[in-house]
């Protein structure tokens, strides 16, 4: 019977660290919840850009997307009726950073990711973005994570990409390392697209404490170096805390905490673009 009773303890104290462990780490700061708006985007395109990276250095470990800054605003876009593209890097299949989709960390968008077949299909199958014609969507976002710190920043084929697109008047976002995309990206008269604007993106101080420094580019040190105007908030560990930037047509979130903000911001400028397209067409 005393056994019955220990093995019986157990058994409730892992349920309750189950449960309770997610809820402790949202309540410390982690993928908080954002009451955003109700937005109806029909008939408008939404492109989510992520990396084709999936190694850690020499380490052999395997990384990629950070499953929360593409599963949540990707549904954000999706339930406001848009149409949704997904693109990576060299297409096809898109690496995911392995404890991104396990718990303790997973989310509700992460879950319904995984019982989504049509966006798993689209996970599978991303599109090559040297392939897509970035001035097709109304707006473009970018999904960071640990893989992005070694292909976003270098491409030539998105940096020409975003250019278009905010050439085309699209709204632009991006998330944590996603703002290594914005890198290579220029305004119509050459001047870099990050250059005097305010922008955030992981912090130097959130690589640290992570001590995953071996990356080839940190957001905070590279936009600081492009002249951009870096902001971020922090916290007693950088993981935890949150901050969404709005400069002009550019939406940028601090890291996997801002996916939710970040979207909504993104259609919010969306929806201010279509009703002054309206009202100057009468």
């Amino acid at each position: 019977m005393k056994g019955l009773k220990i093995v019986g303890g157990l058994a409730g104290l892992s349920a309750l660290t189950y449960v309770g462990l997610p809820k402790l780490l949202n309540h410390l700061g982690l993928h908080p919840h954002y009451k955003g708006r109700r937005f109806n985007l029909l008939g408008k395109r939404g492109l989510v850009i992520t990396t084709s990276h999936d190694t850690l250095g020499d380490t052999e470990k395997a990384t990629g997307v950070y499953a929360s800054e593409m599963t949540i605003p990707y549904y954000e876009f999706l339930d406001a009726n848009m149409a949704v593209d997904v693109a990576s890097i060299k297409g096809g299949e898109i690496p995911f950073e392995p404890v991104s989709l396990r718990w303790p960390l997973a989310t509700p968008a992460d879950r319904r990711y995984l019982a989504d077949r049509d966006l798993r299909e689209k996970v599978q199958e991303s599109l090559p973005i040297d392939e897509v014609d970035f001035t097709d969507y109304d707006l473009v976002y970018i999904a960071g994570g640990w893989g992005a710190a070694y292909d976003l920043g270098t491409s030539e084929v998105l940096g020409r990409g975003i250019s278009a697109a905010y050439a085309a008047g699209a709204v632009i976002g991006s998330v944590c390392h996603g703002s290594l995309g914005l890198l290579r990206a220029t305004e119509p008269s050459g001047k870099p697209l990050v250059k005097d604007r305010h922008v955030t993106g992981v912090t130097d101080k959130q690589v640290q404490e992570l001590g995953i420094t071996i990356t080839p580019q940190h957001p905070e040190t590279e936009l600081r170096k492009a002249g951009a105007i870096f902001e971020s908030k922090s916290a007693f560990r950088d993981m935890f805390a949150n901050l969404t930037v709005v400069d002009g047509l550019i939406v940028t979130g601090q890291n996997q905490n801002a996916g939710a903000e970040t979207a909504q911001r993104m259609m919010a400028l969306l929806q201010a673009s279509i009703r002054s397209e309206v009202e100057d067409g009468l």
